[in-house]
C-alpha cells in the first residue's frame, strides 16, 4: 500500500502538483508502517529534503489508529496542521478527525480578560494596554478557537498576553465563572474526540511528567506516538522531569492578590501590603543574583551570605502572604486559588533550596527583570522509559540530526530507548554541485582577544560581494552584539540582529530585503527554512561546544565521570556535533539552492575530534581558500 501511494500513479502524485517519488521517503514510510504494525520503537535520521513529514503522515493516516504527532516548535506544529496535514487528508481521502492542541498559555482566558478590563480602568493603568485589551475583547466575540496566535490585533510578544491567559497555577478550574466557555477545555475536548492530534514537545512532556495539563486522558488512548525534531526531546524532558520556580510566577501571584483586593476584598488592606512585600523581596533577590543573562550554579550561590539573607526574607514574605490569604479563604475563587498557589510556591522554594539531594543539577538563570531557580535531573532515561512502558504502542522518533558519525547511542541513551530499528536516510541534494565548505586560513584561536575584529576584517569583502544574503550564526550573545556593531560600521548592506524585534519579524525583514546579513544565535540555528537566492551563505563563528562553566553541563560531566565514562566523548562532543549539523542545515533547503558554508574554527582541521564533526556533516567539497568560495558564489 505504501509503495502504491508514493508511486508516480499513486494518491500523492494525483493530489500534489509536481510530486516525485523518492526512494528514501518510501523506505522511511515503510519503516514507520512496520513500527505501527508491530507497536515498536523506531529511530530515523532523515536528511534535509527527504520528505520525512509525508513519510510518517501517510502510514499514520492509513493505519486508522489514534495518533499523537509532537513537533519541536509551535511554528512547525502550525505548519504541519495547516499545510501538510490537510494535503495528506485530501490526497488519501482520510475521513477521521484531526485536531491541533497547544499549551494553555496560547488560549485566551475569558475570566482573566474580564478581570483585566476592570483593572485597566484604574487611573494608573497603561493606556496602550487598555487599547490592546479592547481589541482582544472584540476578537473574543468572533473566535471559535480562542488561540491568540490567530488574533492579528496584538503582537505575538505583547506584554498583555500573560495577563489574559491562564497557567496551571492560576487556573480556577470548575470554580471559574467562564468554565463552560473555556477555550482550553474546548481544545482538549476536540483533541480527545480526534483521530490525529498535533501537539508540541513542551505540551507532551509537561503532561507526561506532571500530569497537570489535562491532556493526560489523551496519551493513554493513543496507539501511535510520532516525534518530529526529536533531537530536542532529551533537553526538554530534563526540564519537565525537574522542578523550577521563577520570579515571574511570584509576580503573577502578587498581581492576582492585588486584583482580588481591588475588586473583591477592598476591606482587606493587609492583602495589598502582603502582596507588595512579597513582590519587593523577589525583586531584591533578583538584584543580589547579579548580572543579567547569567546561568549560575545554585549549590554554590546559596551559600553566599547576601543570597542566603534574601532567601530568608523571601520565605518570611511568603509565610506572611499565606497567613493573610488564610483569613480570606471562602471569599472568592481568585483568593482561594491564590492561597493554594502561595503554598505551591513555598513548597517549590523549599525543594529548590534543599541542594543535598543527589542526581540533580541545581542552577539558576537571570533576565533583566526576572530570575528562575531550577532542579534538573542528570538523566531522564528511567522516567521516560517508564512512561513508554505505561503507554504501549508505536514510538517513532525522527529528525535531520540524531546521529553522531552514524552512531545513535548519544540520543537513544539519553531517553532510554531500545529501538527495534534505527537508521539514517541521506539527503537527496547534490552537495558536490550545490555547496562549498570553507575553514579559512590564518584564523586566531577561538575566544582569543580581537576575534570579532578579525572575523569582520576577513569576511566583510565576501559578504559585500555576495550582496549580503548571509546568516552569521554565533555561539554567544556577546559575540553576536560585537559582530553587529563592527559589521554595521564596515558594510553597506543592511545588518539585522536577532532580538531587536521578534524572531518572525526579523526573518520576514531578512527575506523582504533580499540583500541583508542576519547575525543571530541559538534560536536561528534550527527550525528556519529560507529557500532560494535570499540565503546563499551561512557563516558559523566557532564549533558550538556548550560553555564549560554551564552548571547543567558541569553536573552531567561529573555524573559521567562517576559512571567511569569519558565526558568529552560522551557528553560534550556529541551535543556540539548535533548543534553544528542543525546550523549547517540552514544552507541547502531545496534541490535548486546553492551556497557556501564558512566555519571559522581551526579546530575542525587541527584537532582529532574535527574528523568526527566533518564525518557527521553532508558530503560538501572542502577548501581553506576564501577566494575559491567567492568564485563559487559568483558563478552561482
Amino acid at each position: 500500500m505504501i509503495v502504491k501511494t508514493f508511486s508516480p500513479e499513486g494518491a500523492l502524485s494525483k493530489a500534489i502538483p509536481g510530486f516525485q517519488p523518492r526512494q528514501a521517503q518510501i523506505d522511511m514510510a515503510e519503516a514507520v508502517e512496520c513500527a505501527i504494525t508491530e507497536q515498536s520503537q523506531l529511530v530515523i535520521e532523515a536528511g534535509t529534503g527527504t520528505g520525512k513529514t509525508f513519510a510518517y503522515l501517510v502510514p499514520a493516516l492509513l493505519s486508522g489508529k489514534k495518533t499523537v504527532i509532537s513537533t519541536g516548535s509551535k511554528n512547525l506544529q502550525e505548519q504541519l496542521f495547516h499545510r501538510d496535514l490537510p494535503l495528506m487528508v485530501d490526497a488519501l481521502g482520510f475521513f477521521g478527525q484531526v485536531a491541533l492542541l497547544k499549551g494553555r498559555s496560547n488560549y485566551l482566558c475569558l475570566d482573566r480578560l474580564s478581570r483585566q478590563m476592570v483593572e485597566s480602568h484604574e487611573q494608573s493603568a497603561d493606556t496602550t494596554l487598555l487599547s490592546q485589551l479592547v481589541k482582544v475583547r472584540s476578537w473574543a466575540s468572533e473566535t471559535k478557537s480562542g488561540d491568540l496566535g490567530e488574533c492579528e490585533a496584538i503582537a505575538e510578544d505583547s506584554p498583555v498576553i500573560p495577563t489574559i491567559t491562564s497557567t496551571n497555577d492560576n487556573c480556577l478550574g470548575k470554580e471559574c465563572p467562564s468554565y463552560e466557555e473555556c477555550f482550553v477545555l474546548k481544545a482538549r475536548k476536540r483533541a480527545l474526540d480526534s483521530d490525529v492530534v498535533v501537539v508540541n514537545h513542551h505540551l507532551f512532556l509537561a503532561d507526561l511528567a506532571i500530569k497537570e495539563t489535562g491532556f493526560g486522558e489523551l496519551i493513554p488512548e493513543a496507539e501511535v506516538f510520532i516525534f518530529d525534531e526529536a533531537h530536542q526531546m532529551p533537553d526538554i524532558a530534563s526540564h519537565y522531569f525537574g522542578q523550577s520556580l521563577s520570579s515571574r510566577q511570584i509576580q503573577e501571584l502578587c498581581k492576582d492578590i492585588d486584583i482580588a483586593y481591588r475588586t473583591e476584598a477592598k476591606d482587606m488592606r493587609q492583602l495589598q501590603k502582603a502582596g507588595d512585600k512579597l513582590l519587593q523581596t523577589a525583586m531584591d533577590l533578583r538584584i543580589v543574583l547579579g548580572d543579567t543573562g547569567f546561568r549560575g550554579n545554585w549549590r554554590e550561590a546559596i551559600v553566599s551570605p547576601s543570597i542566603s539573607r534574601e532567601l530568608m526574607r523571601l520565605n518570611d514574605a511568603l509565610d506572611f502572604v499565606i497567613e493573610v490569604l488564610k483569613l480570606a479563604i471562602g471569599r472568592s475563587q481568585l483568593l482561594d486559588s491564590a492561597y493554594e498557589r502561595a503554598n505551591t510556591v513555598k513548597s517549590r522554594l523549599d525543594r529548590v533550596c534543599d541542594v543535598s539531594i543527589t542526581g540533580y543539577s541545581y542552577w539558576y538563570d537571570t533576565t533583566p527583570r526576572h530570575f528562575s531557580l531550577h532542579i534538573t535531573p542528570l538523566t531522564v532515561a528511567d522516567k521516560f522509559c517508564e512512561q513508554m512502558e505505561l503507554n504501549p504502542g508505536a514510538w517513532i522518533f525522527t529528525s535531520a540530526t540524531l546521529a553522531v558519525n552514524d552512531d545513535f547511542a548519544h540520543f537513544t541513551s539519553r531517553l532510554g530507548l531500545k529501538p527495534q530499528r534505527m537508521f539514517s536516510l541521506p539527503s537527496p541534494f547534490d552537495y558536490q554541485k550545490q555547496a562549498r565548505l570553507c575553514v579559512p586560513r590564518y584564523l586566531p584561536e577561538p575566544n582569543s582577544p580581537g576575534m570579532a575584529n578579525k572575523l569582520v576584517t576577513l569576511l566583510s569583502p565576501l559578504i559585500e560581494k555576495n550582496q549580503g544574503r548571509c546568516f552569521f550564526l554565533c555561539t554567544s550573545h556577546s559575540m553576536m552584539k560585537e559582530l553587529v556593531d563592527r559589521f554595521r560600521q564596515s558594510l553597506s548592506v543592511p545588518v539585522l540582529m536577532q532580538g531587536e524585534t521578534s524572531k518572525q519579524r526579523t526573518l520576514a525583514e531578512f527575506m523582504e530585503l533580499g540583500n541583508a546579513l542576519l547575525v543571530a544565535t541559538g534560536a536561528f540555528w534550527e527550525g528556519i527554512d529560507v529557500r532560494g537566492d535570499t540565503l546563499s551563505c551561512v557563516i558559523i563563528d566557532k564549533l558550538p561546544f556548550t560553555a564549560p562553566d554551564d552548571p547543567l553541563l558541569k553536573a552531567r560531566i561529573e555524573d559521567c565521570q562517576i559512571r567511569g565514562g569519558d565526558p568529552f566523548a560522551q557528553v560534550q562532543l556529541p551535543e556540539a556535533v548535533i548543534t553544528l549539523k542543525q546550523g549547517v542545515g540552514r544552507l541547502i533547503r531545496d534541490k535548486n539552492d546553492s551556497g557556501a558554508l564558512i566555519i571559522c574554527d581551526n579546530r575542525l582541521v587541527t584537532r582529532d575530534y574535527g574528523g568526527v564533526f566533518l564525518a557527521s556533516l553532508p558530503p560538501i567539497p572542502r577548501t581553506r581558500d576564501l577566494n575559491i568560495v567567492q568564485d563559487f558564489l559568483e558563478q552561482k
